[in-house]
């Protein structure tokens, strides 16, 4: 009953079939956490998105709505498209600074609802996985890492 030592090395399973078997695994869970980490991006993305718009409303729309207090009261003493085009004509940079925040946040609408439909697209998915990437290189110091990158437990 003596054993050699050849047999029981025979015996043994190979390196090279564990790290078969926890490649795939370890690589599905790094794609399982790249793929929440670009969720917890998209999100990120959403929340400022919505915090510039109201900066915007709160400075330069409220500002712009101020200086056009006046023809504000013509609109509702008497509604007209002529009253409108004249406010547009001699008023031009608060019906600009309008506008702008109006743009901003149809756009900010816009996205969201299309993210939201239809998911992100390819090349913006990689442009998110780049900057996910980003993130975890640069580490704790980044601001974005403590909303994307950080595993609450």
């Amino acid at each position: 009953m003596n054993l050699d030592n050849s047999d029981a090395l025979q015996n043994l399973p190979d390196d090279d079939s564990d790290e078969s078997l926890t490649d795939p695994l370890t690589e599905q869970l790094n794609d399982q956490l790249l793929e929440r980490q670009v969720q917890r991006l998209i999100e990120v993305q959403t929340y400022l998105r919505w915090i510039f718009d109201v900066f915007l409303w709160l400075t330069i729309g409220t500002a712009s709505i101020w200086s056009l207090r006046s023809d504000i009261e013509l609109w509702i003493a008497s509604f007209t498209w002529v009253a409108v085009r004249m406010s547009l004509i001699y008023n031009r940079l608060p019906m600009l600074g309008i506008g702008f925040c109006v743009a901003m946040t149809l756009a900010t609408l816009v996205w969201q609802s299309s993210v939201i439909l239809w998911g992100v697209n390819a090349r913006e998915k990689r442009s998110l996985i780049h900057q996910v990437q980003k993130i975890k290189q640069k580490g704790k110091s980044h601001p974005l890492w403590r909303w994307v990158c950080e595993e609450k437990l």
